[in-house]
């Protein structure tokens, strides 16, 4: 009686649902995750999803999130994209300290095959606009992967024409799910560097970072990190470069903005045979005193801070990793006592280091802590620009958030100095 049962109410449960619209689904699905009924939203993964993330693993996840975040205070209407016979249902949630996506994607057969909170998705950037540094017939692209495991990676290899072997760079992305352009608003920061360092006979490698390719593996991880997330990778991409025939393999580079100048001289110490490295806006700092700076600064932009800012600045003081609502205990562990000026010290490699002075996300104290750190090596250049921001395009006054979102590029002098450094040694 029993597998009779459940082969007559089965199908009836799956029509049922199917007979419902997926932002419904969605709708119900939500309730349930918020309400932390965790098992009855996880019966309806599919059997690949529930492969790839327990139930415990998805409840600790979820579970850690929404006790950072709280309730949300309001939520938006779903918003359905369909491709082939699938559905992707976002929702975003209005919380107090930020706004997510809840995501859900339905297979035809009725059953979930991916979700997760995400960030509201960014506007499309315009087309891209080719600098007039960059001379598209003096390079050629194509795809290439990073890795051959479950964590492989798509990117794109730039190489000069012309006779070789070039010195090759990987470029190393700065923090959250950012694609091999590094995207950030209407700024396209490594496509810049890759097509202007290309023209400069500098072969470059970029690709799409973990947490944009495997979003929900990652968050599913338990051994996830910002080492994990950075450094695996920058060592992976600097070892497909030495067997690509046009590239030198004498003289191999990393280049890390943001996130990846921070985690750089890990980079350097897990993998000592590089030729040398770059730090763009790389800051030295711990990453809970960035956080209290850029809320500080971004408040003070509009005046007189509110009560509710007040308020919000004396929540982050307590616990500055609320604003990274699901970020593990381990991950935090893992930045603990990491001191990256004292790290590099101990390296040998050359390094050049450079820092926009309008930054406000990475100061040009970081800058001067990287200066006293490294003080006493002699293959260490530094430069800082009056006139750049935290993506090293020229502005003027004060850098905002909301100059990212105009299209700008990367100064040329930038790419210059770099081109200049690498291929003169």
């Amino acid at each position: 009686m029993r597998t009779l049962k459940y082969v007559i109410i089965w199908p009836l449960a799956v029509l049922t649902a199917l007979a419902q619209p997926p932002e419904e689904r969605t709708r119900q699905a939500l309730d349930m995750v918020l309400a932390g009924k965790y098992g009855v939203f996880y019966a309806q993964f599919s059997p690949e999803m529930k492969k790839a993330i327990t139930l415990a693993a998805y409840a600790a996840q979820a579970g850690r999130l929404l006790a950072d975040l709280g309730t949300p205070l309001s939520q938006d209407p779903p918003h359905t994209r369909y491709i082939g016979g699938s559905a992707t249902v976002a929702i975003t949630l209005h919380f107090a300290q930020a706004n997510l996506n809840f995501v859900v994607s339905w297979n035809p057969a009725g059953q979930i095959q991916g979700t997760w909170f995400r960030p509201p998705e960014a506007k499309s950037p315009p087309p891209y606009e080719t600098p007039a540094y960059s001379q598209p017939d003096s390079f050629t692209a194509h795809d290439i992967t990073v890795g051959d495991d479950e964590w492989k990676l798509p990117g794109t290899l730039t190489i000069p024409r012309g006779k070789g072997p070039w010195p090759g760079v990987v470029l190393v992305h700065g923090s959250g799910p950012v694609d091999r352009d590094e995207t950030v608003g209407g700024v396209r920061v490594f496509r810049d560097l890759a097509e202007g360092l290309s023209t400069r006979g500098v072969a470059v490698l970029r690709f799409d970072k973990r947490t944009k390719v495997y979003p929900q593996q990652c968050a599913a991880d338990p051994n996830f990190t910002m080492t994990r997330e950075t450094v695996e990778d920058a060592v992976r991409a600097a070892a497909v470069l030495l067997h690509q025939d046009e590239i030198d393999p004498r003289r191999i580079y990393v280049l890390g903005h943001s996130q990846g100048g921070y985690m750089m001289p890990r980079i350097m110490h897990a993998d000592p045979g590089l030729a040398g490295v770059v730090v763009m806006a790389g800051s030295v700092r711990p990453l809970e005193e960035l956080i209290l700076e850029q809320f500080e600064y971004i408040f003070s932009l509009k005046g007189e801070l509110t009560a509710a800012q007040r308020a919000q600045l004396d929540a982050i003081r307590q616990n500055p990793w609320k604003v990274l609502p699901g970020v593990t205990e381990k991950y935090k562990a893992d930045l603990k006592d990491y001191h990256p000026a004292a790290l590099a010290a101990e390296s040998n490699l050359p390094m050049l280091l450079l820092q926009g002075e309008r930054d406000y996300q990475v100061r040009m104290k970081d800058f001067d802590l990287w200066k006293a750190g490294l003080a006493h090596r002699t293959n260490v250049t530094m430069r800082s620009y009056p006139a750049l921001n935290h993506l090293f395009v020229t502005g003027e006054g004060k850098s905002t958030p909301e100059a990212y979102d105009k299209t700008g590029h990367v100064s040329p002098e930038v790419i210059d100095d770099i081109a200049r450094w690498i291929t003169g040694r």
